[in-house]
């Protein structure tokens, strides 16, 4: 029998401008929405494109695993 100790998600995810969003605000909700539900996570990498858009490196919590190692 296998069962999952810890586990974390890496994610690379962009925002941007289509239909006259803006990234910005976009990114702020996202960054809430986690946070009201609780979700740990650790931004790496936080880049302004160009054309405006925001690319963002984030790690974190797979559904409701521990995070031992990967969030610290």
């Amino acid at each position: 029998m296998r069962r999952i100790i810890s586990a974390c998600l890496l994610q690379t995810m962009k925002f941007d401008t289509a239909h006259d969003a803006d990234p910005g605000k976009e990114f702020e909700m996202y960054c809430s929405k986690l946070d009201r539900q609780g979700v740990r996570y650790v931004i790496e990498e936080n880049k302004l494109q160009d054309d405006g858009s925001i690319v963002v490196k984030i790690r974190k919590q797979y559904n409701a695993y521990k995070t031992e190692g990967y969030l610290d």
